[in-house]
Formats: C-alpha cells, structure tokens, sequence
C-alpha cells in the first residue's frame, strides 16, 4: 500500500528513499515542522500523548521518532520509565542523540536504527506504542501495523498522530493551496532538498486516512479502533488496544 508514491525518481526501494531523504532534511527539520504548521504541530503532539495518560505505560516504543520531539514530550507528560525510538534516518537519529545528551535524559531515552516492518523487540514488550506523522511513510503499511501490534502488549495500546485530508470548505480549499505551493517553496528554501516538501502533500493525498485506516488496524488485529480529526481535519490522532 501506498508504494506508488515515493520522495524521488530512480530504482531504490521506497524505504531507501525515505531515509535519504531525512537524512537530507535532518538539519532543518525541527525548525521547518514548528515553522510551517505555525507551531500547531505541538499541540498535536500533546493531545496525543494523553489518549495514554489513563494507562500510564512504563515501557514505551516510539516508532519513527526522528529527532525525538515526540517521545520527549512523551517523557514531559507521562513520565515513563524508559523510551526507545526507532527511526530509517541516521541524520535524523544523531540529532535525536544530541537533544537526548544536552537534556540528561539517556537513562529513560534510547534510539536506534530500525523500521516498523522488522522491529528488533520481542512479542509483547510494550505498553505502548507511539506513532507521530511516520505511518505515511511506510513501505508496506499493514506489514508496519502487523509488526508494532506484535510488539505490543496485551491490553497495551497504540497512539498514532498523522496528517489527514480536510473534507470541509473552505478549510480543504486552503489546505490544499498552503500544502501544494507554501510548503515546497519553504522548504526547499531552508532544507535545500527539492523533492522533500513536495513530496509530503503527495504522501499526504496518497494516505488512507479516516475511516479507511481504522479499518485497516482493525484488519491486522486492533481492537477498539478510534479515530479523532484535530484542527478542521488537517490530522488525525488513531488509537487501538490490542
């Protein structure tokens, strides 16, 4: 699912390109993410960091955690006793280890290279499981939910935050123009990467968001799927028990 629509031209795999393409883009990412959602982005995160504040978990993985905002907003309010992110991007990860050193939080924080559709953990590890605007990004997306809810402990419970598609005028209208002009321009501006930025609306558009994709976790194994538009529909938080 979703293989048609890949960051660049050429023969390397969708995973491949993925990767390069942070890496790319690491430097810039943070201050480009605050920047061009006018620093809703952060709202987002915290509302979806307390769909788990009635379970509290201790062990938490956080897939595609690139530099790390989420998992440390993750710390800041659920204060659990170890995180460990995984990411394709090595860029993004050696940013991610810097903030994790200047904060003092390498006992409760740990990152490492990795995917979602090979995770390196056992069967039922986790408490929780957190995704934050990674899933699009998927080479095989039922493969990456099959292996998270693997990972995942029973009752344990998956938060995933990702852009969506706002059905409603005139908040599509200008979404569309912001996503499809201001955001290439900016961002091929301060990233240099041309191909990043456009991308993003693309895999945006090519994403099966509301409906579809609950259905989709329920298909792998989720129970008790939910799906909560934020800001007119411009993203999404999903959740399921396993």
């Amino acid at each position: 699912m979703n293989k048609e629509v890949t960051p660049y031209s050429g023969t390397a795999t969708k995973k491949e390109q993925v990767a390069t393409m942070f890496n790319n883009i690491s430097g810039t990412y943070d201050f480009l993410n605050h920047f061009l959602s006018l620093g809703i982005d952060i709202i987002w995160r915290r509302k979806a960091i307390r769909e788990l504040s009635s379970i509290q978990p201790r062990i938490i993985l956080d897939v595609a955690t690139g530099t790390g905002d989420f998992a440390f907003e993750s710390i800041s309010i659920l204060h659990p006793d170890k995180i460990i992110g995984v990411d394709i991007s090595e860029g993004m990860l050696e940013v991610a280890k810097k903030k994790i050193k200047e904060r003092n939080l390498g006992h409760i924080f740990s990152v490492q290279l990795g995917d979602s559709e090979g995770l390196h953990f056992e069967d039922n590890t986790f408490d929780a499981i957190t995704v934050a605007f990674g899933v699009r990004n998927y080479e095989n997306l039922e493969k990456g939910l099959s292996d998270m809810l693997r990972v995942l402990k029973p009752e344990g419970k998956i938060v995933i935050l990702e852009f969506s598609k706002p059905k409603v005028f005139p908040v599509k209208q200008g979404y569309n123009f912001y996503f499809k002009y201001i955001t290439p321009f900016f961002g091929k501006l301060f990233s240099k990467d041309d191909r990043a930025y456009t991308y993003l609306p693309e895999s945006v558009a090519a994403f099966p968001d509301g409906q579809s994709f609950t259905a989709l976790m329920e298909k792998v194994g989720y129970k008790n799927t939910k799906h909560r538009p934020l800001t007119f529909g411009i993203s999404a938080i999903y959740t399921g028990i396993k």
